[in-house]
């Protein structure tokens, strides 16, 4: 959880940006191809999506807690305000969005 403050949006991104790449890097299996990050921003919104070539979906869990690994869905799902995983024509991808307008301000 995060407390209201200035801060929340940057440390709520940086922390989906890490808990995506990582997993990706971790757990897809994508024969050498490169994995992809996308960052889109539109009417108060973040997007943050990672492709990679491996066609699996990821299957998300609830770890143990003294478990070291197994939170990124943990965290994606605390911090970003939607999330999701799509197919794409070499694999997938899974996708965050987070709210970037200050303090609940209404969209323009």
């Amino acid at each position: 959880m995060l407390a209201a403050t200035a801060q929340a949006p940057g440390l709520a991104r940086q922390a989906t940006h890490e808990a995506l790449v990582t997993n990706a890097v971790r757990h897809a299996s994508t024969g050498g191809s490169a994995l992809v990050l996308r960052l889109e921003a539109a009417g108060g919104w973040l997007r943050i999506e990672v492709h990679d070539a491996d066609p699996r979906m990821p299957q998300p869990r609830t770890p143990d807690v003294h478990e070291e690994s197994g939170f990124g869905f943990v965290l994606l799902d605390a911090l970003a305000d939607k999330w999701g995983v799509r197919e794409s024509t070499i694999g997938k991808a899974v996708w965050a969005e987070l709210d970037t307008r200050q303090g609940g301000e209404p969209a323009a």
